[in-house]
């Protein structure tokens, strides 16, 4: 089984390039954050024409996810439960298996802008529910993986200067013990699992030639589960998006399970 995440930074823009993607690398479920438009302008037809259902948490012209699947989906949540926010930031399902029921946790984490400022502290409270969230849903479902745009490089070899961006945003120090919080749960970054290049990223800024000098950061995550971990195969990005004409800034991240 093969599970993917990708900030796709426009849906509306992206789509030929999601259902292209889908079409040469047919994943089991896909996970996309910041669709950028509401439920009613959602492609349903289309994706299901390719073969994919589709759980949808959209929002007009900001964030936005959605989890698609070649299997149904049930028990969907849309956002963390508890927690009052008027932005479309998380999605969870479970689809069945063949070895039994799959968790997904789908989730747009919050930028933060800089240090210091009201959007940071939004994103720590955000951290802070969505680590509440997930001990209940791990205790109730074993078998989960939390995938998404984490805005988070958790340590300096996920980013091109780590020295230059020590404690700027997605380098802080605050930052980053939420993600080990979130490690701390028992998830493990799929990721890591595997010997990877050096400098392996899955974002690059648009400007000054982000990705042509691979000037990037490794943001986008997949964490599974301690039931999931020992079935991961591999896990890797896929540049190959972010060469086409009109790319999302971010690259499709995928982990193969042997379930």
């Amino acid at each position: 089984m093969r599970l993917a995440t990708w900030n796709v930074n426009s849906l509306t823009v992206r789509l030929p390039q999601v259902l292209d993607w889908l079409g040469a690398h047919p994943v089991d479920a896909l996970c996309l954050q910041e669709l950028k438009l509401s439920d009613d302008k959602f492609p349903f037809d289309a994706l299901r024409a390719a073969g994919y259902e589709a759980a949808v948490h959209g929002q007009k012209t900001y964030n936005g996810v959605a989890i698609l699947s070649r299997q149904p989906l049930r028990d969907v949540v849309r956002n963390i439960p508890g927690f009052a926010d008027e932005q479309a930031r998380a999605i969870a399902a479970t689809l069945d298996t063949p070895a039994g029921p799959l968790r997904l946790v789908n989730g747009y984490f919050v930028n933060g802008q800089e240090p210091g400022s009201e959007k940071f502290a939004y994103k720590m409270r955000w951290l802070d529910a969505l680590a509440g969230w997930l001990r209940t849903e791990l205790a109730q479902q074993p078998r989960l993986a939390l995938l998404g745009d984490f805005n988070i490089a958790p340590e300096d070899r996920d980013s091109y200067d780590p020295e230059g961006l020590r404690e700027t945003i997605h380098h802080t120090s605050a930052e980053r013990a939420h993600f080990q919080a979130l490690l701390a749960l028992g998830l493990v970054d799929a990721f890591r699992l595997f010997e990877q290049a050096p400098k392996s990223f899955s974002w690059w800024d648009y400007r000054m030639l982000g990705f042509q000098k691979n000037r990037g950061l490794r943001i986008d995550h997949i964490l599974v589960s301690p039931a999931l971990a020992p079935q991961a195969q591999a896990c890797y990005v896929d540049r190959t998006p972010r060469k086409n004409k009109q790319p999302s800034d971010h690259a499709p991240v995928v982990v193969e399970l042997n379930l």
